[in-house]
């Protein structure tokens, strides 16, 4: 599979809170899409503000920052066919409230902040992203 076919994803600390990184792990496995790296990691501010600078100068900014940077979370780079697009599918739109159920947010998210969960938009999110939380990982030797 080619890089194409690869997305990162990350628990915000809510989840951790919750309890709930096994029930939103297993919907993803559950569809056949492959855990292909999986680490516990607390962002830094600097490593958040870093991450999210596409949202730099918004007003929600600093809080999504502070948000994502106060405490623990999962990370994990899943693999399968047109990923970006199901897992995208799958977590629902930003704002829990608007989050259709069936989707993560939409069961279980609470607030537009801690929406519980990220994902890549794009192949080129994913390249920028997964440098930032896993870069241990080769992506020009990646044979999947």
């Amino acid at each position: 599979m080619s890089r194409q076919d690869l997305t990162l994803v990350f628990l915000k600390p809510g989840v951790m809170e919750r309890g709930l990184v096994g029930t939103i792990l297993s919907r993803f496995e559950a569809k056949g899409l492959k855990i292909v790296g999986l680490k516990l990691l607390r962002m830094s501010g600097e490593e958040a503000r870093e991450f999210y600078s596409v949202h730099r100068g918004k007003t929600f900014f600093e809080d999504l920052v502070e948000t994502v940077s106060r405490k623990d979370m999962v990370a994990a780079v899943l693999r399968g066919r047109e990923v970006v697009r199901v897992v995208r599918e799958m977590i629902g739109v930003t704002d829990p409230v608007e989050a259709a159920p069936g989707t993560i947010r939409g069961d279980f998210g609470l607030d537009i902040t801690d929406n519980l969960i990220h994902a890549s938009d794009s192949r080129e999110s994913f390249e920028a992203e997964v440098s930032i939380l896993f870069p241990e990982l080769d992506l020009s030797s990646w044979s999947g």
